[in-house]
Parts: structure tokens; sequence; C-alpha cells
């Protein structure tokens, strides 16, 4: 079991002048937009760079000295709160405590973070979340694409030719149109991960037209879209680092932080829309990822968000009225203005719904709501549910009937696919992202995302909430059984038999449920009072379904900590994402947002009400005593490693779990 009383690590002074300095690998690209982005970090902090900085005095203080008295850690807080460009915002000593310890990890190596050390601690606005299935994600992605007016960063682990990527190359044929328009050329890098030999001697290399126009990708062809100049990247760092990241920067003044790949599924996904000063984060991060040479370079290469705005003005999302959730186990910030989208919408309307093969492009956040909204309205013709039936049905799983026992929402508490928060608040922000591992061992542990998350919950006082599709992490597990023996109720979201096949590979942690046994009979009795453990029930559903059947999964990744810290983004609670891939992932200091996503994640299923396993051991049953149909059990069998094989080639062909 970890222990409570950990040695605390100290920031050393080198440390602090990487945070504080004003260079960045984006400052450098800046002064000079032919360097490559990997040149530019070995400028700053190759080990020759490291080395120069040490000799010039900037001394490494010993990172694992423990931490003797509350003054000492009071001041490694202060230190914290240095190394961080913050803005108008305070951040509050929970959020100090995370990011320290994510900062400490890079003392050692600054590459672990995945971004500038400058621009790690930030500040920034989330004016729109959402929290639904792939196609609504998708939808918003393709309306920013096309008001983009300069250039587009765009990035996902897995692209398949599909719905999904209709929407983007559908956007992409729209933003050329608009660009033709106006005269104006539009720079798109699009960056992905699909599996290539010649990745084991050039990780990042440039995708040939013929490659990504094929029937596997179908990109527009160079020709399709003259007033775009496009460079696809396909990036894999071998044997198991995956780019496992999925983001979006647009003109430098938004970003887009989701959960989901580029392809058809059944997921619940979610996605955060990001402005302010933390987009040159997302910014800089999204260089470094690209590594190469940019041809040709950025046109916003010079103009930080930090200084340029916002990419949305503050009337285009509408005040609602205040909201309290109805479920005191999820709670929302007391008096907080949820936004919700049910109620900007208003009444019912006739807005034809945005698709792929008929597009409906917005000009803003609030049309996007509007039109979103409107397709869930109850009509004469049919219920609230049954319209979300048809939601989550989508692409995939045409024709599929809903529980006929799942309840319908109380009044005022509808699904709301789309959550506007308060456009322009600011609040502090850090990213704590894990760099790509390849090597086929364990030893890639100490990184800003891990960090933050054992932070989190070594730190937590009252509750943590726990939002992954899998959950089996060497080190996660004793230290959510330390948080549940301390008092502190640990909420765990999970998807029952998400990615089955491949988690029972040697080493990879176990199948969900074997791990659910397992924590609830390593707890004692006291303490199992305090895991609240369930499987993902979807709106529509009662019971929990076996992701096997591909018919209602949730892919969400989130993680809040006391209602007030949230950690969003790409990395799931699983060996591949805490030894292997890169993540990135957002972590944000605000009760009114960790309130409004806890909210609207009880709103958008029914886990909450349905899908608590047995606090005795672990296992879900229904009123009969019935386990789920279909699932593996708890026990996966003597030949399990064989299953895990088969999930390893669903996962390269891109039909297993990411």
């Amino acid at each position: 079991m970890v222990e409570q009383h950990q040695a605390v690590q100290r920031i050393s002074d080198r440390l602090i002048r990487l945070c504080t300095s004003s260079e960045s690998v984006s400052s450098l690209v800046a002064e000079n937009p032919t360097l490559a982005p990997g040149d530019a970090w070995e400028m700053l902090y190759g080990e020759h760079a490291l080395k120069v900085a040490v000799d010039h005095g900037h001394k490494r203080q010993d990172s694992g000295k423990s931490i003797g008295s509350d003054a000492e850690a009071v001041d490694e807080l202060e230190k914290a709160a240095k190394c961080g460009k913050w803005g108008p915002t305070k951040p509050s000593e929970l959020f100090l405590k995370i990011y320290h310890d994510a900062l400490c990890t890079i003392d050692q190596d600054p590459f672990r973070a995945m971004v500038s050390p400058s621009l790690m601690g930030a500040c920034g606005t989330i004016p729109l979340t959402i929290i639904s299935i792939l196609p609504d994600i998708v939808r918003h992605m393709s309306n920013v694409i096309v008001r983009a007016e300069h250039e587009v960063l765009f990035a996902t682990n897995y692209w398949q030719n599909s719905i999904a990527s209709k929407y983007i190359t559908n956007a992409i044929r729209e933003l050329d149109r608009r660009a033709g328009e106006r005269g104006t050329k539009i720079v798109l890098k699009v960056l992905y991960d699909r599996g290539s030999p010649r990745q084991l001697y050039e990780p990042h290399y440039i995708v040939s037209e013929k490659e990504f126009t094929s029937n596997r990708v179908n990109l527009p062809h160079p020709s399709e879209i003259p007033n775009i100049d496009m460079q696809v990247m396909n990036f894999h760092t071998p044997v198991l680092g995956t780019f496992h990241a999925k983001y979006m920067v647009v003109d430098r003044k938004i970003a887009l932080l989701q959960s989901n790949n580029i392809q058809d599924n059944d997921n619940l996904e979610m996605l955060i829309h990001l402005e302010g000063p933390i987009v040159d984060s997302m910014y800089d991060m999204a260089l470094i990822s690209w590594h190469k040479k940019l041809e040709p370079p950025l046109p916003s290469h010079n103009t930080p968000a930090a200084e340029g705005g916002f990419g949305i003005s503050p009337n285009l999302t509408t005040d609602a009225a205040s909201t309290e959730p109805a479920v005191e186990s999820v709670p929302a910030e007391k008096g907080a203005d949820t936004r919700r989208a049910d109620l900007m919408a208003g009444p019912a309307t006739t807005l034809a719904l945005h698709t792929a093969d008929d597009p409906h492009y917005d000009d803003d956040i609030a049309g996007e709501v509007a039109r979103s909204q409107a397709s869930l309205a109850a009509t004469a013709d049919r219920t609230h549910i049954q319209a979300v039936t048809a939601l989550l049905n989508h692409t995939v799983n045409g024709g599929l009937t809903g529980d006929p026992n799942a309840p319908e929402c109380p009044p005022g508490e509808p699904m709301t696919p789309y959550i506007t928060h308060r456009s322009h608040a600011l609040y502090p922000m850090a990213l704590v992202n894990r760099a790509p591992y390849g090597r086929p061992t364990h030893n890639s542990i100490s990184t800003p995302q891990n960090a933050a998350w054992l932070s989190a919950l070594r730190s937590a006082q009252e509750s943590v909430y726990i939002i992954s599709p899998t959950l089996n992490a060497g080190p996660l597990i004793p230290a959510i059984i330390e948080a549940c023996e301390r008092g502190v109720n640990v909420h765990c979201y999970i998807c029952l038999s998400y990615n089955d096949a491949g988690e029972l590979l040697p080493f990879q942690g176990g199948h969900n449920e074997g791990v659910a046994a397992h924590l609830h009979a390593a707890l004692s009795p006291a303490g199992r009072q305090h895991l609240h453990y369930k499987w993902y029930v979807a709106k529509d559903q009662t019971r929990p379904i076996t992701q096997a059947r591909r018919q209602r999964s949730s892919h969400v990744k989130l993680m809040v900590v006391d209602g007030a810290v949230g950690i969003q983004g790409n990395g799931n609670q699983d060996t591949q994402s805490w030894f292997h891939s890169q993540e990135v992932n957002l972590m944000v200091d605000s009760r009114e947002i960790c309130g409004e996503w806890l909210a609207a994640l009880r709103r958008n299923q029914n886990t909450e009400f349905f899908g608590a396993v047995d606090r005795e051991d672990g296992v879900w049953r229904d009123e009969a005593g019935q386990e789920v149909d279909g699932a593996m059990g708890v026990n996966a069998g003597r030949f399990a490693w064989l299953r895990g094989v088969k999930g390893a080639v669903e996962r390269v062909r891109g039909t297993g779990g990411f």
C-alpha cells in the first residue's frame, strides 16, 4: 500500500528558471519559422542546454530529499505558484499541490512534459463542454474547422475512413471554399498514428498523397482543396509508444481537447473547447508533437493567444437560469450557473440536424447548441428518451431499441450533450501530459500525467471521481485503496469489458471485472464503504452492456478531486496510458466547471442510478441476482493470454479499444 506520508520533492532553482523563462519552443519557431520544433527543443532543453544551465550556477537540487516541516511545504507551494503564468487568476492550494508534484517529474527530463516548461502552467477559459456520442463531438470540430481564418492543427490517435471522418473532410472542403471566396490560403496539418514498418526507423514521417487519399484514410486530394496547404504526418514511437493524443488548435485562438478518435463506434465521449492563454500551451505542445520543420510555416507563429484575446465574443453563448443537480452524490457548486443547453435552446424548433450527408454549419456556439438540443426535444411522435436512443444509435446501431424500463428524465433534467460555461471566466490551468515511451518495460512512470493523478488521490480530502473506459494501472490501485481507507469517497465510472482482450495480455494489468473484484477484496470493511464502483449505463438503459457488443460504451477520461480540480484529456487509467502512450491532459482549477461536468455526466447517462456493483465483492447483479449477460466474469480463465493476443491484433487494426 502507498504510504500516506511520502517524501515531498523539491522544485529546483533550474526548474524555476525554465518555468519562468520567456523562451519556449514556439517562441524560437516564431523567431525563425524555418526552425524545426525538434531542433528548437534541443536548443532549449536538450542534454547540452541543461548542462550549460547547471554550469552557469542553476544547480538542480536533490529532488528526492524529503521536506521535513510545514514551513518547507508551504515554501514548495510558493515555488510551484511561481512556475506558472496564471494571469489574473490565483491557483488554489489543492491545485498547487497537484501541479507541484507534476512539475517535479520534469526536473530530470523536461521532455516528459511534452510542452515547454514555461508554458506548462497558464490560465484560460472553457466556454463549451460536450459529453455525447462521437457525431456530436465531430459536429463541433467541423464547425470550428470551417470558421478557421489561417490554420488548423488536427491530431488524433486513429483515423479511419468513416462517417466520423466524413464530417471532418466535409469541413475541410467547406473551409477551402470559404478561403477561396476570401482570397486567402489556409495551412492544415494532420497528425495521426497508423502503425507502419517505416516508423521503425522514422517515427515521424510525412504521408504521401497516395497514402492519405487511399480508401483507408480518404482525406481530400490536394487538387480538391487548392486554397488549403495540407500536410499529413504519421507518428508512432516503436514499439509501444502510441500517439494516443486527440486535439485540435485553430488560428492559435481555439483549442479542442477530446477523448475520441476519428472512427465510427458506440462510445460516449468528452470534448472541451479552450480559449485564452492556455491555447499557447496547446499550440506549443502541438509543435513539439509535430517535431519536424513546418512546411509551409504556420501563419500564426508570431501571434500568441495570450496577446490576441478570445476566439468567440461574449454574446455567442447565452446565459441560462441557475440549476442544481438533483442527486446529492454528484454535486455542482452551490448556486452554480450550469448554463444548460436545453435551457439555452428554448422551445423545440425545427432546425435541421448537422450530418455528414447534409451539413449545416453554424456561426457560433449558441447556434450549435440550439441545433443539437432541437434534435432531442420531445415531439408528438416521440418522447425525449426515444430521441436519446436515436442519438445513441447514430451510425453504428440503427434500429436498436432502448430499454423499455428506462425512466424518462425528471422535469428540467434532459440529456444535454452541449454544456456551455461562462465564456470569458479565466481559471488556472496546466497541461499534465506524458511523452511516448516505446520500450516494453514499465520504467516510464515519472511523468506529469501520472504524478498528477497520484497526487490528486493523495491530496483529496473528500472525494475523487475517476471516469475511464479501463482501470488497471499498477500504481493507481494502491492509491485508490489508500484514499478509501483514509475516508475519501472514490467514485469510479468504468466501462464493463472495455478492451478486455487487450488487457489480458501479460503485464497489462488485467480486465476491468477482475480489477473491480480485487479492489473490493483488498479494502477493509470500513474502507469498502468509501469505494463507489459503477459500470457505465447508457441514458436509455437500466443495466450495463458489455463493450464487446459495441452498443453502449463509454470512452470518457476525467478525474475530479474534491469537486474543485478536474483533469480531462486523452489518458486512460490503464497500463498503456500510464507507461507508454503520448497523452495530453488539461488540469483546471474551478469548482464551477467541475460541478457542471459532474452534473452533466449524471444527466447524460444512467450510471449513477443503475451501474453500482455489489459493495462486498465488486460484482454487478440485477434484482434477480443475475450478472451482466456476456460478461467475462471475475476470473478470466487459464488461457486468458490467448484472448490478449487477439485484442492486440484488433487494436492494430483499429477495431479494439483506445
